[in-house]
């Protein structure tokens, strides 16, 4: 039997809203971010309050390498973020940690932990998304039952995943068809990989309504400016129905 670690009461009455409506919320997101935990920057608090303001629905931090004890740490920061503007917080690969936060929303690369193990760990109550990177992993993600959210592509090459080809808006079409947004019974989908202001257009016009955002916001020249960005993203997103 395996032996749940203790999690402080305060954290659990702080994300009981989120867990209950992770769901909904993610089904009305449209723009969701990947970021670190800005430690050369050191200006973590007032950029998640920038970013989270100017639109961004559900933050991830995913900052590799990092002591579970040290991620922790940072989470409780991006928590306070979250709380604050009422959206999602989502843990990066590791099932123990996103137990321990007690925060709403995992994100499951195809070679991290099986989802059922992970189920196992975080609970029944915890929101599972996948990546995807073919057709034949897009169709396995909108059959599974489990799968509460799921990401498609890169479409362009992107630094954060060196050496993984992108399949391009092929694969956002593709995911479209069989899995067109806003359709009853169909987890949301996110386009990711290398999106930016200046090609979202072509990301909508294969048919995401949906996107996750990574250097557009984390490379901004500074918290104003990912604000900025944010919420020219978001209003560009939010102007097009769900439906394709």
């Amino acid at each position: 039997m395996r032996t749940a670690a203790p999690r402080c009461a305060a954290g659990r009455r702080r994300w009981a809203f989120r867990v209950s409506s992770a769901q909904s919320r993610i089904a009305d997101a449209r723009l969701y971010l990947c970021t670190d935990g800005r430690l050369d920057r050191g200006d973590l608090p007032a950029f998640l309050d920038a970013v989270l303001a100017g639109g961004v629905d559900v933050v991830q931090l995913r900052h590799k390498g990092l002591e579970a004890t040290r991620e922790l740490e940072l989470l409780g920061v991006f928590a306070a973020a979250c709380e604050r503007h009422g959206k999602l917080l989502a843990v990066n690969d590791r099932a123990d940690v996103a137990y321990a936060a007690g925060v709403p929303v995992l994100h499951l690369g195809q070679d991290d932990l099986p989802v059922p193990i992970a189920r196992e760990i975080v609970g029944p109550q915890v929101l599972i998304g996948r990546s995807t990177h073919a057709e034949a992993e897009v169709e396995a993600a909108v059959a599974d039952p489990e799968t509460g959210y799921f990401a498609v592509g890169p479409c362009w090459p992107t630094p954060t995943k060196p050496g993984r080809p992108a399949p391009g808006l092929g694969l956002v079409r593709h995911a479209a068809r069989v899995a067109p947004p806003g359709g009853a019974g169909i987890p949301p989908w996110f386009a990711i990989g290398g999106i930016d202001e200046g090609n979202l257009g072509q990301v909508l016009e294969a048919g995401a309504r949906r996107v996750v955002v990574v250097r557009a916001l984390t490379q901004a020249r500074d918290v104003a400016a990912a604000g900025n960005v944010a919420s020219t993203l978001a209003n560009a997103l939010r102007a097009r129905t769900l439906r394709v």
